[in-house]
């Protein structure tokens, strides 16, 4: 079949990767990029033409757009692709608030031919959906709670510009940028949360955004969830436990591009009530690679070929993410009234 044709929108650390993956997969083709610290309005990177404006990408003969773009105007790039009838894949999260993603929905319910996707990467681990195949076999019965740390040591890394602490770019800080994807993992393994209570600081880097989210969410059928999304985990830390009727899931450390986080595992607690007396066996499962990037757009590359709705990162799934994050800011009302967020519905 002739290969679909990729634009990327923004060629930082992500758009980068995000190349590296069209370019290893067998029905994409990497046409032109664009970032806005190209020098030239038109020029040459890796033998694509590169602009400096998404409006001159978008004059390319293309199928696909990735946008890897800051938060303020990724849904804004989106919705022009969807616009020129393009499949589009975006990074998350899908904008500063819950209006940009629904701004670009009521684009996508006008472009019924177009596929959208978005990039919540951590879904595709192997040890996530290890974890979401055991929980679905019902070996270990109904989850009771789940607890999740997601934690960096600061706002902005060595090498990234400064954006991610300017609330009228960002929209957020370490919840939204980072913590985004335990919120959304947590909603994966448990439904949705329907009680929101919070508490959100940021008291130690004294930004406009949040360096601490603490929250504590509850399901209709009773399931609660624990989260603290943090700047001033001084080691880095990812850990979710999810504890079910007849045993624990615990997933620790993420494969990433900085190696941070530690080994990658998945931790099979099975419990004997009458005889392991709070000492139950484990088995635990190392994990050295991650496929998760080019599993993510050969999913995204395979509904468009297959002409199959959009199963996972769907509109709906980033928009279910986001109103949690933004129940989570609302929730804490001295948070809330300092920077009138408004509450987001559920």
């Amino acid at each position: 079949m002739k290969k679909l044709r990729v634009g990327i929108a923004g060629y930082g650390v992500v758009g980068r990767r995000r190349k590296d993956c069209v370019d290893l997969h067998p029905n994409l083709e990497m046409v032109a990029i664009c970032d806005q610290y190209f020098d030239d309005s038109k020029t040459t990177v890796h033998s694509l033409n590169a602009y400096q404006s998404y409006n001159d990408l978008l004059k390319e003969d293309l199928d696909i757009l990735i946008v890897c773009l800051t938060n303020e105007i990724a849904p804004q790039v989106t919705i022009a692709g969807l616009k020129k009838n393009l499949h589009v894949f975006c990074e998350k999260p899908p904008g500063r608030n819950v209006e940009d993603i629904l701004a670009v929905i009521e684009m996508e319910n006008s472009q019924t031919s177009c596929k959208l996707m978005y990039g919540f990467n951590h879904r595709y681990h192997d040890s996530v959906k290890d974890a979401l195949e055991i929980i679905h076999s019902g070996d270990l019965g109904s989850i009771i709670n789940l607890r999740g740390v997601y934690g960096k040591s600061k706002l902005i890394s060595f090498h990234q510009p400064d954006w991610r602490t300017k609330r009228e770019i960002s929209g957020g800080g370490i919840l939204l940028d980072q913590g985004i994807h335990m919120v959304d993992l947590m909603r994966l393994f448990a439904g949705e949360f329907k009680e929101v209570h919070s508490f959100i600081s940021n008291d130690h880097w004294n930004y406009e955004v949040e360096d601490n989210a603490y929250a504590i969410m509850r399901t209709e059928n009773g399931i609660v969830g624990m989260l603290n999304s943090s700047a001033t985990q001084w080691r880095h830390r990812f850990n979710l436990d999810i504890n079910l009727e007849n045993g624990s899931i615990i997933l620790a450390g993420i494969l990433s591009g900085t190696k941070s986080y530690g080994a990658e595992t998945l931790t099979l607690v099975k419990v004997d009530h009458a005889n392991d007396n709070g000492n139950p066996k484990e088995q635990v499962t190392f994990y050295n690679n991650d496929p998760s990037w080019e599993a993510e757009i050969d999913l995204f590359a395979q509904s468009i070929i297959k002409d199959q709705p959009v199963t996972s990162g769907t509109s709906l799934d980033a928009l279910n993410t986001m109103k949690l994050v933004y129940k989570i800011y609302y929730s804490d009302s001295i948070w809330r009234n300092k920077y009138n967020i408004q509450n987001p519905g559920l």
